[in-house]
Formats: C-alpha cells, sequence, structure tokens
C-alpha cells in the first residue's frame, strides 16, 4: 500500500483557495474542517475580527460580592428552616415522652395521695384530742318559724281527755305543725319518765358522732357480760362477746327496743354524763339518762316538748347532715310496735317513731306525713295503773283527734299552678 505523503509545509490560506463559499472543494471532496476553523477563528471572507471588550476589576468584585450575598441569604434561610424543623421535632419527642411519663407516673393520683394522707393525719390529729373540744351545735332553739298554738285544736284535746273512761288517766302531750309552726301543748312541757323513748335522744347522738367522723356504721361492738341487760330486746340471748356492727346495735335499739343495745350504744358515746351534758347543748331542759335500762323506776326523764323539739331540729337539719337524718328517720319507721300513734292515722300516712312503756308510764313520739303533704310532729303520753288500756286508748284518741284536724290544711289559695 502506498504511503501517503504529508505536506509539511500545508498552508490555511493556500488551502483555502480551492474551497467554493459552500465550504466544498473543486475537486469534490468536504473541505468543513478548514470552515470551521475560520468560524472558530474568525478568519474567512465573511467574518471580521471584533475587538476585545475590557472588563474592570471593580465590576467583577461587585458581581462577586452581590453573588456571594445571595448565597449567603439563601444558606441562612435554610440554617433557620432547619432548626425550626428541628426544634419542632425536638418538641414533638418531649411531648411524647412526658406523656408517657404522666401516664406512668400519674401525678394527679399521687398529688390526691399526699393531701388524703394530710387530711387523716389532721383526722388523727382532731381524735386524740376530742375529749377536750366540746360537741359544736348550730342552734339551741328548733328552726321553726314562731306560730300561734291552736286554740280550736286543743280544745278537742281537753274534751276527749275529760271522757269518763279516761278518769283515771293522766295525758301529756305537745304537736307542732312543720309548715307554720303552729302548735298544740298539753301540760307537754312538764317532765316525767321517759321510758324507751330516751333512744330517741340517744340515736340522735349516734348519728350526730357519726356525722363528725368519730363512730362508724361498720364499726364492731361487743357485747360483754356486763353489758347484758334484760327487759325488751333479743340480743341478750346471744352468747357473751358476740360482736355487732354500730349500725346493727343502732337498728335494734329503734326496732325492737332493744335494752343491751342501748346500753351498748350509750357507752360507746362517752357514757351518761358526756350525753346529757349534749342533751342540755341541744336545748333539751328535761331530757337525762340517770340509770341503765330497762329503768323500771323511771329515772330517766323527758318531756313531749322536749322530743318535739329534737325530732324538729332533726327534720329541719340542725344536727345532721341530710344522709344521716333519713337513715335515721327510715330507721324509725320499721319500728314494730303500732298500737299508739300510728293507730290515729289513716291508710297512706307515714310515722317515723319510737314507743315507751314501763307498766305505769306510755309514750309514743314521732315524725307523721299526711298524704296531702303535710308534716307535723308529735309527742304524747299517759300516766296510768300498771298496764291500763286506758293509756293506750287515751293516745290512740289523741293522734287521731290532731290528724283529722291537720289534714284538711288547705295551701296558700293566692298561689297559682
Amino acid at each position: 500500500m502506498p504511503r501517503r505523503m504529508i505536506n509539511s509545509s500545508y498552508n490555511p490560506k493556500s488551502s483555502a483557495i480551492n474551497n467554493d463559499s459552500s465550504g466544498r472543494s473543486i475537486n469534490g471532496k468536504s473541505s468543513s474542517r478548514p470552515q470551521q476553523i475560520n468560524s472558530v477563528s474568525g478568519v474567512g471572507p465573511s467574518t471580521r475580527r471584533l475587538p476585545r471588550q475590557r472588563v474592570s476589576t471593580s465590576t467583577v468584585s461587585a458581581k462577586l460580592l452581590d453573588r456571594r450575598a445571595k448565597n449567603s441569604r439563601s444558606n441562612l434561610m435554610t440554617v433557620l428552616f432547619l432548626y425550626i424543623l428541628r426544634l419542632g421535632i425536638m418538641g414533638v419527642g418531649v411531648s411524647a415522652i412526658t406523656g408517657t411519663i404522666l401516664t406512668v407516673f400519674a401525678p394527679t393520683s399521687l398529688l390526691a395521695t399526699y393531701f388524703n394522707s394530710t387530711q387523716l393525719t389532721a383526722s388523727e390529729e382532731s381524735v386524740q384530742f376530742e375529749e377536750k373540744i366540746p360537741t359544736a351545735t348550730i342552734n339551741n332553739t328548733t328552726t321553726i318559724p314562731p306560730g300561734k298554738e291552736l286554740t280550736h285544736l286543743k280544745t278537742k284535746l281537753e274534751k276527749v281527755a275529760s271522757q269518763e273512761k279516761y278518769a283515771k288517766v293522766k295525758p301529756q302531750g305537745w304537736f307542732i305543725d312543720l309548715d307554720n309552726g303552729n302548735y298544740v301543748n298539753f301540760n307537754g312541757d312538764t317532765s316525767l319518765s321517759a321510758a324507751s323513748t330516751i333512744k330517741i335522744p340517744v340515736l340522735v347522738a349516734f348519728f350526730e358522732e357519726l356525722d363528725a367522723g368519730r363512730i362508724y356504721l361498720d364499726e364492731m361492738l361487743t357485747m360483754d357480760k356486763e353489758i347484758i341487760t334484760g327487759g325488751s330486746g333479743s340480743m341478750q340471748y346471744q352468747e357473751p362477746g358476740t360482736k355487732f356492727s354500730a349500725l346493727e346495735t343502732a337498728t335494734k335499739m329503734i326496732v325492737i327496743s332493744d335494752n343491751t343495745a342501748t346500753d351498748m350504744l350509750v357507752r360507746r358515746l362517752g357514757g351518761k354524763e358526756v350525753l346529757n351534758k349534749r342533751f342540755k347543748e341541744w336545748g333539751l331542759t328535761s331530757t337525762e339518762i340517770n340509770n341503765h335500762l330497762p329503768d323500771l323506776e323511771g329515772t330517766n326523764t323527758t318531756s313531749p316538748k322536749d322530743l318535739v323539739q329534737l325530732l324538729a331540729r332533726v327534720e329541719r337539719g340542725d344536727l345532721l347532715t341530710v344522709r344521716s337524718r333519713d337513715r335515721m328517720l327510715g330507721i324509725m319507721q320499721k319500728t314494730r310496735t303500732q298500737t299508739l300513734l300510728p293507730q290515729g292515722l289513716e291508710q297512706g300516712a307515714i310515722i317515723s317513731h319510737k314507743t315507751g312503756d314501763i307498766g305505769t308510764i306510755l309514750g309514743d313520739a314521732g315524725i307523721i306525713d299526711i298524704p296531702t303533704g303535710k308534716r307535723y310532729i308529735g309527742a304524747v303520753f299517759a300516766e296510768r295503773s300498771y298496764n291500763d288500756v286506758m293509756g293506750r286508748m287515751i293516745i290512740q284518741d289523741f293522734s287521731r283527734t290532731v290528724y283529722q284536724h291537720l289534714k284538711w290544711y288547705k295551701p296558700n289559695q293566692n298561689v297559682k299552678p
């Protein structure tokens, strides 16, 4: 193969002469490379060399500064955005961790436990010094608005008592209308033997101690041999050492008039001296415990007025909380002896009461609700020959007379429904 000779004296200018204006060589071969060279170098028949523009150093520096300023501003915005994003992520993480901690450790229950323990400590301290703190009372008189004596009703009761069949019976009574404070006093402020009606103030004292937190319904009381007594009630037939809850003891004291239960509560409440002091603070002038039950000698005393005023204060919420009052009245509604005041009431009436009987003294006191909405309180006693049936009958007649008189009570006619 013949070697190709390279002309070392190649001259671009002479080569350009052999090309036509379209860039093709005369002999038909392409001559694009010289055209490209001419285009790049700006040399050729159709181009001319442009003068070079001189750029000052200050202009270049200003452009560089502007570019750097723009870059720095964009970088600053990027950094701020990243910090805000990181803070947001960190906040979400802290919130999640805090929620987990609060869920696990439950600070609310911890605080509640702390405050409860503080209150418990204060309660324990008050119990330690309870003997030095006198029993607080709201008022020494009933809150019933002052009324007038119902003279017409008193005349009716005098007519009942004047009957020949009651010639050997001495009745005493006190009734009060809770709607207006009007009352009837039939020798009702005279002191007499209380019999088992003394259990009413003992029951009130029990619930007052319950409200003060110094005794509990489920507290167990021991019936030891020294406290067992005779008379009414079934607890005396249990084995010595038998335990009864405080609520059961109080219930038996009223419902079946259990004497052993009464003496157990009197002892638990501090004894007769403590209770007598409390009775005086309540404003009771004739009520006093002087002997253990059954007290057949009649040394424990009260009066119809004392019992009515005490029940009125309980009914109005002066001495007990609403819960204790309702529980107390619920117990008194279960009294099994229904031969006295209940016999004078009509069907539908409700009575919460307690009876008493030591043979020569018979009595009953309670709160009566008439179906019409009227509520009144009454206490009637009868001094009689031992177990004379006329004593029971006059109490029934007194109850019937008062009920029939008060049931026709009309509400204010000016009140429009």
